[in-house]
C-alpha cells in the first residue's frame, strides 16, 4: 500500500468540453427535453447547470467578483434559480454560451498552481481547506458525471476514457470522511476495489489492497460513480467479510445537495 498521489486533471477539461459540445450539437429538439437521473432536470437543465458552474467559477475566482447574498449560500437553491431562468434560453444560445465559457473555464483551470490553497474546500470530503488540485479534480468529476447523465438520457456512448479512473480516484478521497463515525480497533483494514482504509488514529486512505482486510467491497467502476453521485440503483457490490463495514461505501455521496 502507498499514500495516494495527487489527482492531476487540469489537462482533461479541454477535451471533456469538446466532447460535450459534440453531444449537444447532435441533439434533436425532443432530446433536449429528455428526462435525466438528475432529479426533475431535463437534458437542457443539466446543460444549463454546467454553464452556471463555469460562469460562477470564472466570475468569483478568476474575476474576483463578490456574489451578493442575503444569508448563507444555498447551492441547491442557486442551482434551481439558475436552471429556472435558463429555461428562457434556446438550445442554440445555450450552446453558444457554453462553448465560449466552457473553453475559458478549461483554460483558466490550467493556469492555477495545483499545490496552492484552493478558494473552496471539498465539502463532500469533509475538508474546509483543500489544495487546488483537489478542487480542480472535484470540478472535473462534476462536469464529467453530468455529461454522463446527458449521454445516458439520449442514448449516446459513455465517455469512460480517460476520465473514469481519475474521477474515481477523486471520489475515494471521501472515504475517510464517510467512515468518520465508524469505530474499529486500530489496524482494522477495509478494501474497496484497489483502495484501502486503515484505522490508525483516524481512518486513513491508501492506494493498494491491504493484506488482511476485515471487509472487501468490489464494485464495478461504472456502477461506483453512479452510486457516489446519488443515482438510485442496485449497486450489486460483491462483499466478503463483515458486511457492516461496507455500508458507508454504499451510502457515500460525492456531490453537493
Amino acid at each position: 500500500m502507498r499514500v495516494p498521489e495527487p489527482v492531476r486533471t487540469e489537462h482533461l477539461f479541454a477535451p471533456l468540453h469538446e466532447a460535450l459540445m459534440t453531444v449537444l450539437g447532435s441533439l434533436s429538439a425532443a432530446e433536449w427535453h429528455a428526462p435525466t437521473v438528475a432529479g426533475a432536470w431535463t437534458v437542457k437543465d443539466v446543460a444549463a447547470h454546467l454553464l452556471d458552474t463555469a460562469l460562477r467559477r470564472l466570475s468569483l475566482q478568476r474575476d474576483g467578483h463578490t456574489m451578493p447574498t442575503t444569508g448563507p449560500f444555498d447551492p441547491n437553491g442557486a442551482n434551481r434559480e439558475w436552471v429556472s431562468a435558463a429555461a428562457r434560453l434556446s438550445p442554440r444560445i445555450l450552446i453558444e454560451l457554453m462553448d465560449r465559457y466552457g473553453r475559458e473555464n478549461a483554460e483558466y483551470l490550467a493556469t492555477l498552481d495545483p499545490f496552492a490553497k484552493a478558494q473552496w474546500g471539498v465539502a463532500w470530503a469533509g475538508e474546509e481547506e483543500s489544495p487546488v488540485w483537489f478542487d480542480v479534480a472535484r470540478e472535473l468529476t462534476e462536469r464529467w458525471h453530468h455529461q454522463q447523465q446527458i449521454r445516458d438520457a439520449v442514448r449516446r456512448p459513455p465517455l469512460h476514457e480517460p476520465y473514469l479512473k481519475p474521477v474515481l480516484a477523486t471520489f475515494v478521497r471521501a472515504l475517510p470522511f464517510a467512515y468518520r463515525d465508524v469505530e474499529a480497533p486500530r489496524g482494522t483494514a477495509i478494501v474497496f476495489n484497489d483502495w484501502s482504509l486503515v484505522r490508525d488514529d483516524a481512518w486513513t486512505l491508501y492506494e493498494g489492497r491491504a493484506s488482511d482486510p476485515v471487509t472487501t467491497i468490489e464494485l464495478d467502476d461504472d456502477l461506483a460513480w453512479r452510486v457516489f453521485t446519488k443515482q438510485r440503483i442496485d449497486p450489486r457490490a460483491r462483499i466478503t467479510g463483515d458486511a457492516r463495514y461496507a455500508e458507508p461505501v454504499l451510502r457515500m455521496v460525492t456531490v453537493i445537495g
